[in-house]
């Protein structure tokens, strides 16, 4: 990592769109600091870092990935592109700004000459052309918040990323006509970089036994706490992702992660493909697998529930074992009133596990 030329990074955490479209803006052209969202490790970066986001760490420690004004922009405006977005649209943001998904929102309205709509904290939702959001936002729009519901039908496209949509929420979305785009990236590839299976322009998709690697313009500089994990993270050139996938037609179809697999009793279980497998049957519930160290199976599966429908265990184990096979059956439940996240739409494995263990005692 080239560290001969150095920028300040300047903080941003509650200032008002408008200001912080101005100091995006001279960050972009280097004419002004770089910028953050919320405290960092450091308060100087290499000079072509124009970004500093922390990734949620949802496996390994958090990173603090630094990402130039060339890759961010080379995101925005194949994603305007892809969206055939036109000079003067408005994106609204419902997205917080301590992750990627949230940035990028403003810097694809730079892009089209335009402020974005602040919608974060608000019960008015007025029309906006575009609008990114996280399957957590969108199963609650199909499920009672009519204001947010209506101003989803209302755009021209919907980007849905951050997480795995299932299936039936996705459908149940068409059905309720929201024109969305599931997207699939990373902090490290400025966020989505492939949509509905198909990669933004610039942007290379490979899997190797099964394992996804991406190239292309959209992959960030560096982490700027962990050097060495940054140049690990590469081979010939491609950045090796967590996740695995597979084409299907020619599109990408992603499985899940790395570390999606569990050991219980000797056979191995994919959190992901329980989750799938519930959310289909239950599409009015959100559900997390998650696994218990337990001195019988070594990783006990457990599902967290949470919705306003009723729903039994009895029926939740009967239809993963009936599906799955009796390996599926979970060894135990929690039932709450929503699921912890850790970053913007991604559950918190860990404080499930905790919570269950807690409860043990």
């Amino acid at each position: 990592m080239e560290n001969s030329s150095q920028r300040t990074l300047l903080t941003l955490a509650q200032s008002p769109i408008p200001e912080v479209m101005v100091n995006l803006a001279a960050a972009m052209v280097g004419t002004g600091p770089a910028l953050c969202f919320e405290k960092m490790s450091q308060s100087q970066v290499p000079g072509p870092v124009a970004l500093v986001v922390a990734t949620s760490g949802s496996s390994g420690g958090s990173k603090e990935v630094g990402i130039s004004a060339k890759a961010i922009l080379a995101s925005a405006k194949a994603s305007n592109d892809f969206l055939e977005a036109k000079f003067g649209q408005v994106w609204s943001l419902l997205l917080p700004l301590t992750h990627v998904a949230g940035i990028n929102v403003l810097v694809r309205s730079l892009e089209l000459g335009t402020t974005p709509i602040d919608l974060r904290n608000t019960e008015e939702f007025p029309k906006a052309d575009f609008t990114a959001i996280v399957p957590t936002q969108l199963f609650r729009a199909l499920n009672g918040d009519r204001q947010l519901l209506a101003h989803l039908k209302s755009c021209q496209a919907v980007l849905v990323g951050g997480a795995a949509l299932p299936e039936a929420i996705a459908l149940s979305a068409k059905d309720a006509g929201i024109k969305i785009v599931t997207t699939y990236g990373m902090t490290e590839t400025c966020g989505g970089c492939v949509y509905d299976g198909t990669p933004i322009a610039g942007v290379e998709v490979k899997t190797d036994d099964g394992a996804i690697k991406l190239k292309g313009p959209i992959i960030a500089y560096c982490y700027l706490n962990d050097e060495q994990a940054w140049t690990n993270s590469f081979e010939d050139g491609w950045f090796e992702t967590s996740d695995f996938g597979e084409f299907i037609d020619g599109k990408l179809s992603v499985i899940g992660r790395t570390d999606d697999i569990i050991i219980s009793g000797g056979e191995k279980v994919s959190l992901s493909v329980v989750e799938s497998a519930l959310s289909q049957k239950f599409p009015e519930n959100e559900f997390a697998a998650f696994a218990v160290p337990d001195a019988e199976w070594g990783n006990a599966l457990h599902v967290a529930i949470s919705g306003e429908h009723s729903i039994s265990t009895h029926e939740i184990s009967s239809h993963l074992e009936e599906s799955l096979g009796v390996v599926a059956k979970p060894k135990g439940f929690l039932i709450l009133s929503e699921l912890p996240m850790i970053g913007v739409g991604k559950v918190d494995h860990k404080a499930l596990a905790q919570a269950a263990l807690e409860r043990k005692v």
